[in-house]
């Protein structure tokens, strides 16, 4: 009766720790990336938090003794001071990490998490001891995503905390729009979409290539063209929007997508440059000008939509590891 109770205990502790071994094994063998990312988000999460206070408040003080914010300006209102460019500087590291996780998570899942293992034979290992490919593989999956979105979110979430009480600021300097790559990036959904496909391309190169090198410069290469094909298309996500004007262009007032000139008829030409020259503008039968361009209004249109699309390539990167890696094991998939 001791002999069957001493096994059933045994075998039910040995059960219970399975998937705990499992993530323990994992987080234990890439701890030094989980630092490293831990450390990541904490310089980016400090960066921001300092420009949302000390910083802000530095470049507004600078702006006022300058009298920049009354009708005699000083004469170096025309350049940005050093308090707002230290300002400017630490609000793009914020960002930039925001924008570079995507291609370190791209390089590290295909060279470290999978490549490495593959080339060693520890994954093979693995296999052996009662955890399947796919088991493996779905973990090798789950344990980075969870860790990547909560730490994007956090950058993002403050980000956005910047971003909506620095508009004054951004305004009196001129600089950052709303629409530019990185800020549009950080702002929104599409810095954790970007982070979980740069995971997913990373661990598909690491199986294709099976060696940590070659699948690290894989994974950037892929990751690179998939952001610059979707940056590339990112204006035509969404319908746009036109300002016509008969003198001049219409103003700036979002991101500017096409512009030229009309004629009588309506067609869009490209503009002859005629400025103010009536006689030029007559023989070329030009009668306006015209803008297309997405108000501030369509960032949310824009962002979700093309989070769908990096979130479905995602997914379907996914589903292609594993129809690799069941095809390379058999059944023991």
């Amino acid at each position: 009766m001791t002999a069957v109770t001493t096994l059933d205990t045994s075998t039910a502790v040995t059960s219970s720790r399975g998937p705990r071994g499992l993530l323990w094994v994992m987080l234990r063998l890439h701890r030094w990336a989980l630092w490293f990312w831990l450390a990541l988000v904490a310089v980016g999460a400090g960066a921001l938090l300092w420009a949302y206070g000390p910083g802000a408040d530095a470049a507004w003080s600078e702006y006022r003794t300058l009298h920049c914010d009354t009708n005699d300006p000083d004469l170096g209102c025309d350049n940005l001071g050093p308090a707002y460019n230290m300002y400017d500087t630490v609000v793009s590291i914020g960002a930039g990490i925001l924008g570079l996780a995507p291609f370190l998570t791209a390089g590290w899942a295909g060279a470290a998490l999978i490549g490495r293992e593959l080339e060693n034979g520890t994954a093979q290992l693995t296999w052996t001891q009662s955890v399947s490919p796919a088991r493996w593989l779905a973990a090798k999956l789950a344990v980075p995503a969870a860790l990547l979105t909560a730490g994007m979110l956090v950058l993002t979430l403050l980000h956005r905390l910047l971003w909506s009480t620095d508009g004054p600021l951004r305004a009196a300097m001129g600089s950052r729009s709303w629409y530019e790559g990185a800020a549009f990036e950080a702002n929104g959904t599409l810095a954790t979409s970007y982070a979980l496909l740069g995971l997913a391309v990373g661990v598909l190169a690491g199986l294709l290539q099976r060696r940590a090198l070659p699948a690290l410069g894989l994974a950037v290469v892929v990751l690179a063209l998939l952001t610059t094909v979707l940056g590339t298309v990112r204006p035509y996500l969404w319908p746009l929007e036109t300002l016509t004007n008969k003198h001049e262009y219409p103003a700036y007032i979002g991101m500017v997508v096409d512009e030229g000139a009309l004629t009588s008829t309506g067609a869009r030409v490209s503009d002859p440059i005629c400025v103010d020259d009536a006689k030029c503008l007559a023989d070329h039968d030009i009668v306006g000008f015209y803008r297309d361009y997405h108000p501030s209004s369509h960032f949310w249109p824009l962002q979700l939509v093309e989070t769908g699309i990096v979130l479905a390539v995602t997914a379907l990167t996914v589903l292609i590891a594993f129809r690799l890696l069941n095809g390379r094991t058999g059944a023991a998939a």
